[in-house]
């Protein structure tokens, strides 16, 4: 199947999500990239902007399995990964799989466990398998995780560390919709609109696992320049040396936003990189790998706006 073919695929699940999302085309593009170059995402905004159910419909639209944890204090590690079994009838024991065996597992809330329990996914981010009793067993291809997260109520809540964060490749912010996609939004419940029920909604499977794997390959033959992979470096490195930042990017952000930007190329119809596509996706793949300064924080600084001043500052190749 041809690059033009496979692109036509992946806008026509763009279409089929906009059945059931209004707006939120960003979060819509970060998940399609992420599942493009093997990243997870994750998505930050209030209750009610649809972030599960822009999951659940992206996966509708791939004809992917999808689980979802509702992440709690209580949640244990063996309950996301899976756990060993006892059969009183063999006598044995045996691995039951937990909700982490699937294609798109939508962990909500994922800062309301604890660091223990947010851990048991660090092996299945970055290994895409999981070790119980010595042995790995392997996740399905593909997999991504799509962690849901409220950026304004911490009331026991576990913010997640550096080393978590750090597995995610793009963090969405998820804005409240403007004017007229909210009126669409009450028009459609006004109509009988039911996120349960996406099938109802006229969401339908357009593409499949077969497809993501397909595009991947494309994607991994995107050129970019040494220029291009240079802008990229004196982005990183300028989040090192900004004053308001007590730590900057890693040089595996750096890669994170290099293939990002190859993905993002690569939907645009092209077949290489430009400074324009590493601009569009720096602030959602660097955001989350950066921490500002205590002064910075009580001067009201934003790690968007400080990304923003370092980009505008940066030199571009031509």
């Amino acid at each position: 199947m041809s690059s033009d073919d496979l692109r036509g695929k992946l806008t026509a699940v763009r279409e089929e999500v906009a059945k059931a999302v209004v707006g939120q085309d960003a979060a819509v593009s970060s998940v399609i990239i992420g599942l493009l170059v093997r990243g997870h995402v994750l998505l930050e905004g209030v209750p009610g902007v649809a972030k599960t159910l822009l999951v659940r419909a992206i996966s509708a639209s791939l004809s992917l399995d999808t689980a979802r944890v509702q992440f709690t204090p209580d949640l244990m590690p063996g309950d996301v990964t899976g756990s060993l079994v006892y059969d009183s009838r063999t006598g044995d024991f045996s691995f039951r799989e937990g909700p982490v065996f699937t294609n798109l597992l939508l962990a909500d809330e994922i800062n309301r466990t604890p660091p223990k329990t947010q851990a048991s996914l660090l092996e299945a981010m970055e290994e895409r398998q999981v070790s119980v009793d010595g042995i790995g067993r392997r996740l399905p291809d593909p997999f991504l995780v799509a962690a849901t997260q409220n950026p304004v109520e911490y009331e026991g809540t576990y913010p997640l560390p550096e080393a978590q964060l750090d597995r995610f490749l793009l963090k969405v912010t998820l804005a409240l919709p403007a004017r007229e996609d909210e009126i669409e939004v009450i028009r459609r419940h006004a109509a009988g609109f039911n996120p349960s029920d996406l099938a109802a909604a006229g969401v339908r499977a357009v593409a499949g696992a077969s497809d993501i794997i397909a595009a991947r390959q494309a994607v991994g033959q995107v050129s970019i320049a040494p220029e291009v992979v240079g802008y990229i470096v004196d982005i990183a490195r300028a989040t090192r040396q900004a004053p308001s930042f007590q730590l900057g990017v890693s040089p595996r952000g750096a890669t994170a936003l290099m293939n990002a930007s190859k993905a993002w190329a690569w939907l645009s119809g092209r077949e290489y990189v430009t400074p324009d596509d590493v601009k569009a996706l720096a602030v959602p793949a660097l955001r989350h790998r950066v921490s500002l300064t205590p002064e910075a924080a009580m001067d009201g600084a934003g790690a968007d706006d400080v990304l923003q001043g370092i980009l505008a500052s940066t030199a571009v190749p031509r």
